[in-house]
């Protein structure tokens, strides 16, 4: 699908415009939280910085010990308590590359640069997978979060590349880009974690002025706000539609409780998703929606008190259940931005956000121990029994993005910096 360029000097008025926005109601809404928000990114990164080194001899040890040189990068923990390693195709290859950016962006320190690249370059051949619809995770949190600190053109042409076989997935009579499944065969499925990708796509139009790419983006989160979410703003994780004609078929689950629960990690998908889209957008039905979700989560009689949501909201028995520390991290880093556009609750956001990172402490793991994952406690796929109570790197990955967001925050500049 060709689009029409983009008028990129309109865009860079309209950013502009938006940073000075941002950077006021930053300083507004945190003039009295600085000091205490400064101390969690403080110690938070100062633990990474003692963290990561275990991971990246961890990683040595793993690929020796496997011996399979398509085994990279680090996932979660094995059944035996081992360091998980999988290949640049699974959908988390991009969150560790992402935390060694996160980390140089904060200590400026040439070796983490040096780390950063080294793990990114490994997944420059999945520019041209056009069988999976996780390229946003994979690429958008490596190679985007590169471009984003070093400008390096060849980063700028492999988030291009990603977003055409990204694009490639996507049906106009359905109105999404299909989830699972290879094009033209089987169910076409589309779940709520695929908004996250639709940011590739638009850092996609701004790099290449192609309006096509931000085209596609916007409808699927429309389609997916339309049919996705219940009247009270929880959303189902799974739609199916018929390629067909375009008509929903079943609206199911895979990884929350059952079909009407709200599954943990998605609501916070829907949340981050959102959040972005308003603000690529400005649409201002997308704000509306975050804020909606925002308070279904927070709000939600299924949340405990420290804000670190079980792996669903309605499961039941939850003294016997884990917790989801993916979705508190998630569900942080979305509400500090959602809070620098709310004029109506932003400071209620922001400072749940903040709780949220405080009471992850707890949550951590010990200096040296864990193969070096930064989070415990996190919850993959219950329904399956697959990562229970388990450290997960995209735990990691966007707890390192929240600190580096309120930071961003103290400082009074714009939360996402692009």
């Amino acid at each position: 699908m060709q689009g029409t360029p983009v008028n990129l000097r309109y865009l860079k008025l309209v950013d502009m415009k938006h940073g000075l926005f941002l950077k006021i109601t930053a300083c507004l809404i945190f003039s009295a939280t600085t000091v205490f928000g400064q101390k969690q990114v403080t110690e938070g990164f100062n633990f990474t910085e003692k963290q990561l080194p275990v991971m990246l001899s961890e990683i040595n040890a793993a690929r020796a010990n496997y011996n399979n040189p398509k085994l990279l990068l680090p996932r979660t923990l094995t059944k035996s308590g081992g360091l998980s390693i999988v290949p640049v195709s699974d959908w988390c290859s991009g969150f560790f590359p992402g935390e060694l950016w996160y980390l140089f962006e904060y200590t400026k320190d040439p070796n983490w640069l040096s780390q950063a690249k080294k793990f990114t370059a490994y997944l420059e051949p999945e520019k041209f997978n056009k069988g999976t619809h996780d390229l946003g995770f994979e690429i958008y949190c490596s190679f985007g979060n590169g471009y984003r600190l070093t400008h390096d053109t060849a980063y700028k042409s492999i988030i291009i590349q990603s977003a055409r076989s990204l694009s490639s997935r996507f049906d106009p009579k359905v109105g999404a880009i299909k989830s699972w499944g290879k094009m033209g065969q089987g169910k076409y499925t589309v779940i709520i974690d695929n908004m996250m990708n639709l940011e590739l796509l638009f850092e996609a139009t701004r790099l290449s002025g192609d309006s096509s790419f931000y085209k596609i983006a916007i409808v699927h989160a429309n389609t997916t706000l339309k049919n996705h979410f219940r009247p009270d703003y929880s959303s189902y994780h799974v739609v199916n539609y018929d390629q067909a004609t375009g008509g929903v078929i079943e609206k199911v689950t895979a990884q929350g409780y059952n079909n009407e629960s709200a599954w943990a990690r998605g609501q916070a998908w829907g949340l981050y998703g959102y959040t972005m889209c308003y603000r690529e957008t400005k649409d201002n039905k997308y704000l509306v929606q975050a804020g909606h979700i925002a308070d279904f989560i927070l709000h939600n009689p299924g949340l405990p008190k420290d804000l670190i949501p079980y792996w669903d909201y309605n499961v039941p028995d939850k003294i016997n259940q884990s917790r989801d520390v993916s979705a508190a991290a998630i569900t942080a880093s979305a509400l500090l931005e959602l809070g620098t556009y709310s004029k109506k609750n932003g400071k209620e956001y922001n400072s749940a956000a903040i709780k949220i990172l405080d009471n992850l402490k707890s949550y951590r793991a010990k200096v040296g121990e864990t193969h070096g994952f930064l989070l415990l406690h996190s919850t993959g796929n219950a329904p399956i029994k697959v990562e229970i109570d388990a450290p997960l790197i995209y735990a990691d990955y966007y707890y390192l993005e929240a600190l580096t967001r309120l930071k961003r925050l103290n400082a009074h500049r714009p939360v996402v910096q692009q």
